[in-house]
């Protein structure tokens, strides 16, 4: 590994750790906003609850940084994290999730440059470790909006996560 290569995966490391420790406040403060019941609310039956995508999200977090990279035997049952119609109570989902991105986020700061650059087979496919990091931080991001958006249509209010700065027109120019 050249030196590059080094500061380049020292960077990888912290963005994803950046961007699961973003959103995964975000999701457990909607699930605290949410009543028991609502946690596996279904809008419709093509729908998933906020459960199902807490568990969906544990699983695959664990599959592709836990299992993927670290090559620990993969237990996942996909399947079940959808099927699931609770009450699994808010502390434990709660719990889960908190394990599963700890564990996730030490195995991403002990990975190695090698680790981005090898070659992994990780649910059916051919991957680098690269893309393996950058797929759970996309679908991280991603179930974390549905979770906030279910919060909304229950809550029927903003939950202020994104705070922008008041928009100041330009002074004009001489």
């Amino acid at each position: 590994m050249n030196a590059d290569e080094v500061e380049l995966a020292e960077i990888v490391r912290k963005d994803v750790r950046s961007v699961l420790n973003k959103y995964l406040p975000r999701i457990v403060q909607c699930l605290e906003l949410l009543s028991e019941e609502e946690i596996w609310w279904r809008p419709n039956a093509a729908s998933n609850a906020a459960g199902n995508i807490v568990l969906h999200l544990c699983g695959n977090v664990r599959q592709w940084i836990i299992s993927g990279l670290s090559r620990v035997r993969d237990v996942r049952e996909r399947d079940k994290e959808f099927s699931e119609r609770g009450p699994i109570p808010r502390h434990a989902l709660i719990a889960r999730l908190n394990d599963t991105v700890a564990e996730a986020c030490q195995i991403i700061e002990t990975m190695s440059a090698g680790t981005l650059l090898r070659e992994f087979d990780i649910q059916g496919y051919h991957v680098t470790g690269l893309f393996a990091v950058l797929s759970v931080c996309e679908h991280f991001a991603y179930h974390s909006g549905q979770i906030v958006y279910l919060t909304k249509l229950k809550r029927g209010e903003d939950l202020h996560f994104t705070q922008l700065p008041s928009y100041k027109p330009a002074e004009p120019g001489p």
